[in-house]
C-alpha cells in the first residue's frame, strides 16, 4: 500500500490511525492485568473507611486534582522532595484515580501523616496562616457542610459490587460513623491516609 494512497484518503488514513492505537494500547495495557504487582494491593492497604471515602468525594468534587496529583514519578527531583515513588498496588480501591499530572500545588500522594489534623484544618480554611506564599483557594464552608451519612453507604454499596472488600458491616455503621462529621473532617480524613501504606519514605 503506498503512502499516497493512505495520505489522499481520509477514509482510510482514519482506520489505519484507529487500527495502530488500538493495537499499541493493547499491547500496553493487557500485560499489566496479569501482573500482580499492578493488581493486588500492597502490604496493610485497606479500602477508605466511610469518613476517608466522603472525604475523597469533597476532594473530587471541589476540585483537588486540578492544581494537585497524586502520583510520584520514579524519578530522583520526585522521589527527593515527596518521597518514594507511587506504586500501582497503592491504588487499587481508587475509583477513578487521582494521579493527574497538573501541579499548581505540590503533590499529594505521600502528604499523609506529615502535618497534623489542626495544620490541615487552618491550610484549608486560609492557606495564608500556614504557607505565606501560597496561592491556593480558601474553603472555610467545608466546615459548615455536613456529610452525608446515607449517600456514603450508597457509594460503599456501589463500590462493592466493583469488588471493593466492603462487608455489609462496614455499610451499616457508614452513616452513624460520620454523624455529626463535616467535609472539612472527612477531607482530613482522606488526606491523612493518603500514601502512608509505602513506609520507605526520605
Amino acid at each position: 500500500m503506498s503512502h499516497e494512497k493512505v495520505e489522499t484518503n481520509i477514509g482510510l488514513m482514519m482506520i489505519l490511525i484507529v487500527l495502530v492505537i488500538s493495537v499499541g494500547g493493547l499491547i500496553e495495557i493487557v500485560p499489566l492485568f496479569f501482573l500482580k504487582k499492578t493488581t493486588e494491593p500492597v502490604s496493610g492497604l485497606m479500602p477508605y473507611n466511610s469518613l476517608q471515602l466522603a472525604g475523597r468525594d469533597v476532594y473530587v468534587h471541589e476540585g483537588c486534582y486540578g492544581c494537585h496529583s497524586q502520583m510520584v514519578r520514579p524519578f530522583r527531583a520526585e522521589t527527593e522532595r515527596y518521597g518514594h515513588y507511587s506504586l500501582a498496588g497503592e491504588f487499587v480501591y481508587d475509583r477513578p484515580f487521582q494521579w493527574g499530572s497538573k501541579r499548581t500545588g505540590p503533590d499529594l500522594q505521600r502528604v499523609g501523616g506529615r502535618y497534623s489534623d489542626d495544620w490541615h484544618r487552618l491550610h484549608l480554611t486560609n492557606p495564608r496562616l500556614v504557607v505565606p506564599e501560597s496561592n491556593m483557594p480558601a474553603y472555610p464552608w467545608l466546615n459548615e457542610n455536613m456529610v452525608d451519612g446515607e449517600l456514603i453507604a450508597d457509594k460503599m454499596r456501589v463500590l462493592r459490587i466493583l469488588n471493593t472488600p466492603y462487608t455489609d458491616e462496614d455499610i451499616a455503621n457508614a452513616p452513624a460513623s460520620v454523624e455529626g462529621k463535616t467535609e472539612m473532617d472527612a477531607l482530613i480524613a482522606y488526606l491523612q491516609v493518603l500514601g502512608i501504606h509505602v513506609s520507605t519514605r526520605r
